[in-house]
């Protein structure tokens, strides 16, 4: 199955953020891509952390999950949209210039286009050095449940798919919750602030497939936002045994390679290390 990892450089528009996602979705599904995964927050990255909290979406409805929904019907394409703000339910504090947080949700969209998979981002990051901080509790609720989708592909496997989005990818137990349904692919969709990316983006991703003997798609905003923020990019597929398949270091980009079923049962077989869990 071929697949696409796709990067942005995401800005604080929707709509030129959309003709971008669009354009590089169109470019994935011309190059032969059944699936096609955007990186997290390919719909706003705003000036502040809050700002995306004024394109919330209710789940089902609104204009960035219609335009997922209508690309991948029009494309003929399994896409997952890396994430979205959809609103959360969560009262709005007295203080009414505190509003409702939202969660930071990917949503997997078939051919026909309708919305298979929803996952919430589990894991909320928080980053001070003493010169950048970063804390997405603020904006953000988050999930509690891991989620995988099917993906019947033209090479005639049923593909088991993990989601995940950035942060999580420091937590490994999810991953292994994957390995154990049968994962064949883990998704991580993210967009690493350029501090910790180049410190561990390529170590985290690269182990994760090792240790669940999975492929891994990472697709990622890459490059210097509008807002002044600089992310790491290198959006990369990696296969089971670790090994980087394609890579894109920095700017927007399609980022193709083909996953083989094939390989991930000779890695299993050959280094049968799920099956010598103990714990």
């Amino acid at each position: 199955m071929k697949v696409a990892a796709i990067q942005t450089v995401s800005g604080a528009q929707v709509d030129a953020n959309l003709l971008a996602a669009g354009r590089l979705l169109e470019a994935a599904a011309e190059a032969g891509a059944e699936l096609a995964v955007l990186p997290e927050y390919f719909c706003l990255l705003g000036h502040r952390d809050t700002d995306k909290l004024q394109v919330q979406e209710v789940f089902g409805k609104g204009p960035i999950q219609q335009f997922l929904a209508d690309t991948a019907k029009r494309l003929n394409l399994w896409i997952v949209g890396g994430t979205l703000p959809i609103s959360s339910g969560e009262p709005t504090a007295p203080d009414t210039t505190v509003p409702a947080r939202v969660f930071n949700t990917s949503l997997a969209y078939s051919p026909q286009g309708e919305c298979v998979a929803r996952y919430d981002k589990i894991h909320l990051f928080r980053f001070d050095n003493g010169r950048e901080r970063y804390d997405e509790s603020r904006a953000l609720l988050r999930g509690n449940t891991p989620v995988t989708f099917e993906l019947p592909s033209r090479d005639g496997h049923r593909w088991t798919i993990g989601m995940s989005v950035c942060y999580d990818v420091r937590f490994p137990e999810l991953y292994r919750l994957y390995a154990v349904a049968g994962a064949d692919l883990l998704l991580v969709p993210s967009a690493f602030t350029h501090t910790t990316g180049q410190a561990h983006w390529e170590l985290l991703i690269r182990a994760r497939a090792v240790e669940n003997l999975a492929f891994v798609a990472a697709p990622a905003q890459g490059g210097l936002h509008e807002n002044g923020r600089q992310t790491w990019g290198h959006t990369m597929l990696v296969d089971p045994w670790g090994r980087i398949a394609a890579e894109q270091a920095e700017g927007e980009g399609v980022v193709l390679a083909e996953l083989d079923i094939a390989r991930l049962r000779e890695a299993r077989l050959q280094l049968p290390a799920l099956e010598h869990r103990v714990l």
